[in-house]
């Protein structure tokens, strides 16, 4: 463990790996499927892809889907940010994020979470699972 000092306060880091913390994040997590990530959708959940652009262009778009660049995540969907997107309604909003694989969105959602967005939730398989489901994709 190491220790690092925050403000006046000394704070203990436990130290773990990416597979420990994904596990770990993901008991907190409602995750979905893609039939259920599609249906969330159609009850008007939001459905957000982070995905880079060139994943995005290579392999399409969820249409209705609203696109953010991760880095951008927590201040375009913050309801009460500066720099929300015009979806950022409600800390009830249903989010359902999605990545390439289900892994980086895991931790999206969290994040989201922890802003009190606390319906937050990752597609489980990301866009790679909702397209080999089947489900509706544009070029």
């Amino acid at each position: 463990m190491g220790t690092e000092q925050v403000g006046t306060e000394q704070v203990v880091a436990e130290r773990v790996g990416i597979d420990e913390l994904l596990e770990r994040v993901r008991e907190g997590l409602d995750r979905v499927g893609p039939r259920e990530a599609f249906e969330a959708a159609a009850e008007g959940a939001l459905l957000v892809d982070i995905r880079y652009a060139a994943l995005r262009e290579r392999d399409g778009l969820i249409p209705g889907a609203l696109v953010v660049e991760r880095n951008e995540l927590e201040w375009r969907l913050d309801p009460q940010g500066s720099h929300r997107a015009a979806e950022a309604t409600s800390h009830d909003l249903r989010v359902v994020v999605v990545c390439n694989e289900g892994y980086a969105s895991s931790l999206a959602a969290v994040s989201l979470r922890q802003l009190g967005l606390h319906r937050a939730t990752d597609l489980v398989g990301g866009f790679q699972a909702w397209k080999a489901e089947g489900l509706p994709v544009t070029h």
